[in-house]
């Protein structure tokens, strides 16, 4: 069992010399993020490989293994080497996060020490390999935090105080549901509907509806430009293109948004049945704090139109979306790197 480290050590060696090469990672299973001490957010790349299945050689990561996804030739598979916030293809992973850091630090600054986050409740085995994956990628020190008490931090939570705090972040592949106090997760789950569940569901809706298969990006694009959690416009209606099946052939239809509300009922009704699972298990005291501070929702799936709402209404409790919220985790990395505030007494993990 893996014990909280509750003090943050500081550098050994002058600021001059140290400042800016510590790095904070947000591994996340569609994007990933990364913090440069004394520069803040540096990198923000999807978490895909290209690789020729041919020769097992990388062709393309990030933004340019993304767009290859749906496009590639049968020699080259876009691969995502994490699933549900945990890393099934170790080796991949590991030449991916090796590729950010390389991309993020000068040769000449040496190994970096890094904070990298961990979903909630994720085991020793899956915490083992994101810190091989850190420190094979090129960390000299690795420390891990738990994903949803670095986004409280980056979203401004009191996170050390004794203070009842609730975050919700709404990650792609895992919806962090926490309530934090005094620095550590006091009652929280991971739940394995998120972003990437939701879009999915939109794929699913258009085949059983429509007859329509439409692609991961095109079914993204929808959810985060015309998605509603919620309350959609009464007339608002949605050109999408795709393979109709049973031809074969390019077909466009007409959706309401509505129907994309409809699409998405399934994995949302299963994040709102998670937070309030949280809620009713936390101790009273921080209850109560919870009903006067609200929920704070951070994470890509924040930006969902209307989710603060729906949250709102079906649990009663006040909810307002992080500034920025899809940075908030890295933005929570940075600030341990740099231990503004009063943070020495937050629980990070050393394996």
């Amino acid at each position: 069992m893996t014990e909280p480290v509750k003090t943050i050590i500081g550098p050994r060696r002058s600021p001059r010399l140290f400042g800016g090469r510590d790095l904070g990672i947000d591994l996340g299973t569609a994007t990933t993020l990364v913090f440069a001490k004394g520069r803040g957010i540096i990198l923000r790349e999807p978490s895909v490989v290209a690789i020729d299945v041919h020769t097992n050689q990388i062709v393309a990561i990030g933004q340019k293994a993304w767009a290859m996804i749906g496009r590639t030739p049968g020699r080259i598979r876009a691969i995502r080497p994490l699933q549900n916030g945990v890393i099934t293809d170790f080796e991949t992973t590991k030449l991916m996060v090796s590729s950010f850091i390389k991309r993020c630090l000068p040769i000449s600054l040496g190994k970096p020490k890094i904070v990298i986050s961990v979903p909630f409740g994720s085991t020793q085995v899956e915490r083992r390999a994101v810190f091989e994956a850190a420190r094979q990628g090129g960390g000299k020190e690795v420390l891990l935090v738990e994903e949803p008490l670095a986004a409280a931090i980056g979203a401004g939570l009191p996170v050390a105080e004794a203070v009842g705090s609730m975050v919700v972040n709404i990650g792609g592949g895992t919806t962090e549901v926490a309530v934090i106090a005094l620095g550590g997760i006091v009652k929280g789950v991971s739940l394995r509907s998120a972003g990437d569940t939701l879009t999915q569901s939109i794929q699913a809706y258009m085949r059983r509806n429509y007859r329509l298969e439409i692609g991961e990006p095109t079914a993204e694009a929808i959810k985060i430009e015309e998605g509603y959690a919620f309350n959609p416009p009464a007339d608002k209606i949605i050109p999408i293109k795709g393979i109709y099946l049973p031809t074969g052939m390019p077909k466009a239809v007409h959706v309401k948004s509505s129907e994309i509300t409809a699409a998405m009922e399934e994995p949302l009704a299963t994040i709102l049945a998670g937070i309030r699972r949280v809620f009713e298990q936390a101790p009273p005291q921080l209850a109560s704090d919870i009903i006067d501070t609200g929920i704070t929702l951070t994470g890509g799936g924040a930006l969902l139109k209307n989710i603060d709402g729906l949250i709102a209404k079906q649990l009663g409790l006040p909810v307002q979306v992080a500034t920025e919220p899809q940075e908030c985790v890295a933005l929570g990395t940075g600030q341990i790197l740099q231990q503004t505030g009063n943070l020495n007494r937050v629980a990070l993990y050393r394996l």
